[in-house]
C-alpha cells in the first residue's frame, strides 16, 4: 500500500451534512479497495483562483490515504462521478515523506563506502 494525498474541492452551497456524507462515501469505497484513510483536513470554504462552472467558492477537502496501487484508478472514478466534487487531484506521497522506512540510495552507499576505505 501507498500513502496519497487526495485534495477535493466540493461545491460551496454544500451543507456540513452533506460534505460529511461525501466524505464517509469516499472512505467507504477506499475501505473497499482495500485502502484506509489516514486523515481528513477540512480547510472549509475558499475562494478558488479561477471560475469553475461559473463558481467563485469551494470546499476543499484533504485526505490523506494509503491505497493499493491498482485502486487509485477506481477511486478517481468514483470522485469525477460524484456531483459534489468540482474538481480533485490525487498525489502520490514521495518516499522521503512517507512513514516507511527508507532505502539508502546508491549515492549515499557509494559515499559511505569511500569515507570507511579512508
Amino acid at each position: 500500500m501507498r500513502p496519497y494525498e487526495v485534495m477535493v474541492i466540493l461545491d460551496a452551497t454544500l451543507e456540513e451534512a452533506a460534505v460529511q456524507a461525501v466524505v464517509n462515501r469516499t472512505s467507504e469505497a477506499l475501505a473497499s479497495a482495500g485502502g484506509s484513510v489516514a486523515r481528513v483536513d477540512k480547510w472549509g470554504k475558499r475562494r478558488l483562483a479561477y471560475p469553475i462552472d461559473h463558481r467563485t467558492e469551494g470546499y476543499y477537502l484533504l485526505l490523506e490515504v494509503s491505497l493499493p496501487s491498482d485502486a487509485v484508478a477506481e477511486l478517481d472514478r468514483s470522485l469525477r462521478l460524484t456531483d459534489q466534487v468540482v474538481r480533485h487531484k490525487i498525489v502520490r506521497v514521495p518516499e522521503h515523506r512517507s512513514p516507511r522506512p527508507q532505502r539508502a540510495r546508491a549515492s549515499e552507499l557509494v559515499a559511505a563506502r569511500t569515507d570507511n576505505d579512508a
